[in-house]
């Protein structure tokens, strides 16, 4: 029986508990992946009525969202412990991380809450409400038990049999049809790779392969069980056998710990496992060096091979015969002088295929420490797990000692080679994993005997004892401060409240509509496209005379078939005669389903001429390929600067793009009306008049005939606003040309190679300061990556210069910034519209100066702070009281000085580890430097019933704009918040809307809708005090039948903003938005690992409309920047190929990356005059703020190298991955001569 989200409940039925608290405690904003959390909560709990928190965040292990940054999610789910819940779930404003009051000093008698939901309210979990398993199918089942089940597909069949003997002979018939258990691997070679198998056996139902039994010597595990059997199996066999004998068990419950995610681990079968020899899956080298034995059958009979490095490696007469299968996996006990380590490193701790791993196995002598026997086995260093095997000869007969370890790093790094152009890169950083995992394991067999006899072994040094075990985890815990409304406001005035987004629940039911979710029309086609192979060439030939005649295909099309523009002055929805990147729609097959589209668009061959391509930006400044001229600000006089200052320091830095990672692909549905050249068309994007421009500028038609819609987007981050109009374009014209509705939807690896993503940043600096520290003058050049078209480039090369200064006031400085055009799919824009790079350039400067002078970085920051009012580099006046208040605050909310001393105790008393910690001040700007970005438009209608519809031309995009936008519009007409209603934003409603873009779509639109309400109540008014005490609904209908219109429209001008780039001077934006954030991490050295402890965030958010929504941005955005910072990190072929393509290649923050303590504090008592009810837009601000963990890394780098004699000075680029953080860490293992 299979169990949807909507069967687990629904707003028609009921809804269900998780599906209530997870809504209730804001834990969806855009909702793509609500339903996803859901389920894996409702697995846990239908298998775990009181699951522990450990068994949560493992259930979650792999979910990803990109939207709330997981911590509303989890506070949600703790709800379901047994455990005692934390403060935000008490609603008390007590925090349990806190011995007293929540409150400081500058809390007092404002009224703060720490509750952003009601758990009183929560319905209580009753499992005898939850369905039973249908008898009726357990009767089928049983049945169905005895009979072979075969389905035959278009191109495959597929054979379930019931036997073991049923399945030698057809493995006998077919050697070659694979065994599919959990499909996690043969399934992704078919989907990604093409690999078509015409017979698939599915032996899952066999009891022989599911066989369960302790033997005298060890555990036989049937080769169909799946992962998480296995581990449910190590478990209690942990816990009832002698200590001694688990060893193996205990090295591989570690490693299923961090292996892919439960969903994973709950189908893949162990023989698959095995089977499938993957360099980097963690369990083999283990079961290795364990002396794991495999039970093969096949129709001749029976027999027994070692799992070791020969079978791993492949070797023929090691190896399974095509006609046999692995039954079961026999696991050996481990023996008293048996020692046995494993170890992983992964780009992201879990959920993440390891870069390297390691199984290591020492058997003593009795009583001794001489090596008896040494198995040493590594993944992720070549096509197949690698074994040290010669070393390990030489080793034996020797005693475990520092003479040995010496030797054993030498003889590992000469047996086991990496040639330096090795497929994945990292070579140095992998080849210096062998040794520190070596090391490691050195150390935990000296505890190890130490622990055994006590007497004859030494203590491990203080020094050592340092590099054993992983990072200790406690459970997370939250706080989420906020500024309660005014006591006198009336109850039913919902602004100021923390409101559950207005379409929580339909996200927790599965019920939201997004754009692919739209029932199929009658006659509709699919579209997939056809993208360019080359960086830079020229099209000579497209063939689709193949493709044509593939079954179901209906056309194909290209730029020719566009009866009016194609695409825009900058860029092409169909290349024509050239194309400029690789990924670039060349063109597109319409066919009766998906997924004949798709093997339509595999026949259309495309002849190109190569030409030569420029890639990176260092390319673009050799060749002087730029968009637009230098961008330059300036103040003060920079020469005289440089000559008063007592040191000048020079350097660059290199940051890295990021990749969106919405969940929902881009996604258009376009159907022609029929007459009149009318068009609807359903798109997921951030502007739909954009949209609308480009469509009917393809097709020939006025603007007036194609009408956009968009109910909701599933994320976008700025990903949504030029592209999909392109893509808009492409179904249009095949729409047009054919007359048939088309579904367009990109698959997550098209999307990630089609789209662009945030700017790379290069980053010059040459910067001059005091022996105090002040700086006095810098000379800033700064280079992005714009990729092949000009897209959003210009804007995000015109902010980055104006944003440079960040917090910090400099009296002479320069600044210059171009866009490098680059033959790579173009960059667009992203949550912080580049300042979130440019910020973390000066941050980076801004440290070297602290470094320089020797004093400390948080005291170099507040000196060069703004205080008090002052004028930017641009000539626009800024009052920075409230950035000097988040500073104080965040300081003494952090206990950063205590704190800060507690780091460096830690420091002095572990070598391989280290901890961090940073306070990183921000200066953001939200909007737009012109003003007609700023305008908005409404619509408001009041039925007769006294109901409400309000549109307005912002888009949902998980932001909680129609949630605000709703609460505005209660508050202006003064009716419930039930009678409003809001259905989709439209083109039809709302013309010519502004993206929704520039953290102020709500507060823009929020005005419009202001102003609407605001007419409408007027027009009622003599009505109202004509009859006070009368209803809402009655005034209506009296209005009604005194032809009194109930229906207006509002506008908003916009905030008025300029900026002039000849004079370098501008009110370039409507205001500012001031955040601080203070965060502590701890680094392993050998590694390169990190662990997020602690973040506390300030913000001045002002007058906060809704807290929930608001702090929900905040701390979303913070660990999209924890991503962008640390993990995510985009590669390119020398050819402009993206190897980074999807969720295995490209790692976005987990559930695992977010900090254990994650504080967020609304600052009190602000206010901005400019925006609605004195709010602030804060949807972007955030991010930036996720620069504080990269700086507390860099903090504990630099502990790291002063204790070791480095040099102080040293550059770290973004994004700060494990590797970047492991040869940082320079000692012995990095800098062994053989190694490089």
């Amino acid at each position: 029986a299979v169990t949807t989200v909507e069967g687990v409940g629904s707003t028609k039925t009921r809804v269900h508990p998780i599906q209530e608290r997870l809504a209730k405690c804001h834990g969806s904003q855009c909702g793509f992946c609500t339903p996803g959390m859901v389920m894996s909560m409702y697995a846990l709990l239908r298998n775990h009525p009181e699951p522990s928190m450990e068994q949560i965040t493992a259930a979650l292990d792999g979910n990803l969202c990109r939207c709330t940054g997981y911590r509303p999610i989890i506070d949600t789910y703790k709800s379901f412990t047994g455990e005692p819940a934390c403060c935000q779930l008490r609603g008390t404003g007590q925090c349990c991380l806190d011995k007293e009051d929540v409150c400081s000093s500058s809390d007092k008698g404002n009224q703060m809450r720490s509750d952003l939901c009601s758990p009183e309210e929560f319905q209580p979990v009753d499992p005898t409400q939850e369905f039973i398993f249908p008898p009726e199918l357990m009767r089928m089942a049983q049945e169905q038990q005895k009979r072979t089940l075969v389905f035959h597909g278009e191109r495959t069949t597929w054979i379930s049999p019931t036997n073991l003997r049923e399945l030698l002979e057809l493995k006998a018939m077919y050697p070659k049809a694979p065994l599919v258990v959990g499909n996690t691997s043969v399934g992704l070679d078919m989907k990604l790779e093409g690999v078509i198998h015409p017979v698939i056996i599915h032996p899952t139902r066999i009891p022989d392969l599911h066989v369960v039994s302790n033997t005298n010597n060890g555990l036989l595990i049937g080769a169909a069980c799946c992962l998480a059997q296995l581990r449910d199996i190590l478990i209690r066999a942990v816990s009832e056998l002698p200590e001694e004998k688990t060893k193996i068990f205990r090295t591989l419950l570690q490693q299923l710990k961090t292996l892919a995610g439960e969903q994973i681990r709950s189908l893949a079968s162990l023989g698959g496992h095995i089977v499938s020899r993957g360099s980097t899956w963690d369990l083999n080298p283990v079961l290795a060096i364990g002396n794991s034995v495999l039970s093969l059958a096949s129709k001749d009979g029976t027999r027994q091979i070692p799992l070791n490095d020969h079978f791993l490696a492949g070797y023929e007469n090691s190896d399974l015969k095509p006609e046999e299968v692995i039954v079961s996996v026999f696991i050996p006990y481990s023996g008293k002088d048996d020692f046995v380590s494993a170890f992983r490193q992964a780009e992201r701790q879990k959920n993440a295929l390891s870069v390297v791993n390691s199984g290591m196995r020492v058997l003593f002598k009795a009583n001794t420490n001489i090596i008896m026997d040494l198995n040493i086995l590594y993944g992720g260093i070549g096509s197949t797990t690698v074994s040290a095997r010669k070393s390990c000869q030489r080793l034996k007969g020797r005693q475990w000692n520092e003479q040995m370890l010496d030797e054993a790093c030498k003889l590992v790094l000469g047996e086991i080679s990496l040639s330096p152009s090795a497929p994945g890169g990292k070579v140095e950083y992998r080849r210096t994993l062998l040794v520190s995992f070596l090391f490691k394991f050195y150390l935990e067999v000296l505890y190890g005997l130490k622990k055994m006899y006590p007497t004859k072994y030494p203590d491990l040094s203080k020094k050592n004892m340092s590099a054993l075990g992983e990072f200790h985890s406690e459970a997370h815990q939250s706080m989420q401060i906020y500024q309660d409304v005014d006591p006198g406001q009336p109850p039913q005035d919902p602004v100021g409240r923390p409101i559950m987004h207005q379409s929580g629940i339909k996200h927790a039911t599965g019920e939201a509509v997004y754009c692919n979710d739209i029932r199929s029309v009658d006659e509709e086609l699919f579209l997939t496209v056809v993208t360019s192979s080359r960086a830079h060439a020229k099209i000579v030939s497209i063939d689709a005379s193949e493709a044509l005649k593939m079954p179901g295909v209906v056309d194909v099309i290209t730029a020719k078939d566009i009866p009016g523009k194609n695409g825009s002055e900058e860029e092409q929805a169909y290349a024509e005669d050239e194309v400029i990147c690789m990924g670039q729609i060349v063109c597109a097959v319409v066919a009766e389903s998906n997924v004949q589209a798709k093997r339509g668009a595999e026949k259309v061959k495309i002849k190109y001429e190569d030409l030569e391509p420029i890639l990176t930006i260092e390319d673009a400044i050799k060749h002087n390929s730029y968009f637009g001229e230098v961008k330059k600000v300036e103040q003060g006089n920079i020469e005289e600067g440089f000559k008063s200052v007592d040191e000048i320091i020079e350097g660059e830095i290199h940051i890295g793009g990021q990749e969106h990672f919405y969940l929902e692909t881009n996604s258009v549905l376009v159907v022609p009306r029929g007459e009149d050249k009318e068009m609807d068309v359903h798109v997921s994007t951030q502007d739909a008049a954009r949209v609308q421009e480009l469509v009917a500028s393809a097709l020939d038609v006025q603007s007036s005939r194609i009408m956009c819609h968009s109910k909701r987007v599933g994320g976008a981050f700025g990903g949504k606003m030029t592209k999909p109009a392109f893509f808009a374009v492409v179904a249009a014209v095949a729409a047009h040309k054919t007359g048939r509705p088309v579904r367009f939807t990109l698959e997550r690896d098209e999307d990630m190679l089609i789209t662009g993503g945030r700017h790379p940043l290069f980053g010059k600096y040459k910067v001059g300061f005091t022996n105090e520290g002040r700086i006095i003058a810098a000379d800033i050049e700064c280079y992005i990556n714009a990729g092949c078209t000009l897209d959003e480039s210009e804007l995000v090369i015109e902010y980055v210069v104006l944003k440079t200064d960040n917090a910090y006031k400099i009296p002479n400085l320069r600044v210059r910034g171009r866009a490098c055009k680059t033959n790579l799919p173009s960059n667009t824009a992203f949550r912080g519209f580049g300042f979130p790079q440019v910020g973390l350039f000066t941050e980076s400067w801004v440290a070297a100066v602290a470094t320089q002078t020797g004093l400390p970085h948080e005291k170099i920051r507040e000196i060069n702070m703004y205080k008090g009012v002052n004028l930017t580099p641009f000539k626009e006046e800024l009052d920075a009281t409230n950035l000097m208040k988040c500073w104080k605050e965040c300081m003494e909310k952090s206990e950063y000085h205590c704190r800060k001393i507690a780091v460096e105790e830690f420091n002095k008393q572990n070598y391989w580890k280290k901890k961090g910690i940073a306070i990183i001040p921000m200066k953001f700007t939200v909007g737009f430097n012109a003003t007609q970005y700023h305008q908005a438009a409404a619509l408001v209608h009041i039925y007769t019933d006294g109901s409400v519809l309000v549109t307005h031309g912002g888009i949902e995009l998980g932001q909680g704009i129609h949630t605000k936008i709703l609460q505005i519009a209660s508050r202006e007409l003064k009716v419930p918040l039930s009678y409003v209603h809001f259905c989709e934003t439209s083109t039809v409603t709302v013309p010519n809307a502004i993206v929704t873009a520039g953290s102020i779509g709500s507060e823009v639109n929020g005005k419009a809708v202001q102003n609407a309400c605001q007419i409408l109540r007027k027009r009622l008014e003599p009505i109202i005090n004509k009859n006070p005490e009368g209803k809402w609904e009655d005034w209506v209908t009296e209005a009604h039948g005194h032809s009194v219109s109930l229906s207006a429209t509002g506008y908003f001008r916009g905030y008025v903003t300029n900026m002039n780039w000849d004079t370098g001077e501008g009110n370039a934006f409507p205001y500012f938005v001031f955040g601080v954030a203070c965060s502590e991490v701890e680094i392993d050295c050998l590694t390169g690992g990190h662990k997020n402890i602690r973040t506390d965030i300030v913000m001045d958010a002002c007058f906060s409309i809704n807290p929930a929504v608001d702090i929900g941005q905040i701390e979303g955005a913070f660990i999209q920047g924890v991503g962008l910072y640390t993990m995510e990190e985009i590669n390119f072929s020398p050819e402009g190929q993206q190897y980074t393509l999807g969720p295995d290649t490209y790692k976005i923050p987990a559930v695992c990356d977010i900090p254990e303590q994650f504080r967020v504090y609304l600052l009190p008592n602000s206010r901005n005059p400019m925006a609605i009810y004195s709010s602030k837009g804060i949807g972007e601000a955030g991010l930036f703020l996720g620069s504080s963990v990269f700086f507390a890394i860099r903090d504990a780098v630099a502990a790291v190298r002063k204790e070791r004699g480095l040099t102080k000075t040293f550059t770290l680029n973004s994004p700060l991955t494990v590797e970047q953080i492991r040869m940082a860490c320079a000692d012995n293992f990095t800098e062994m001569p053989w190694l490089h």
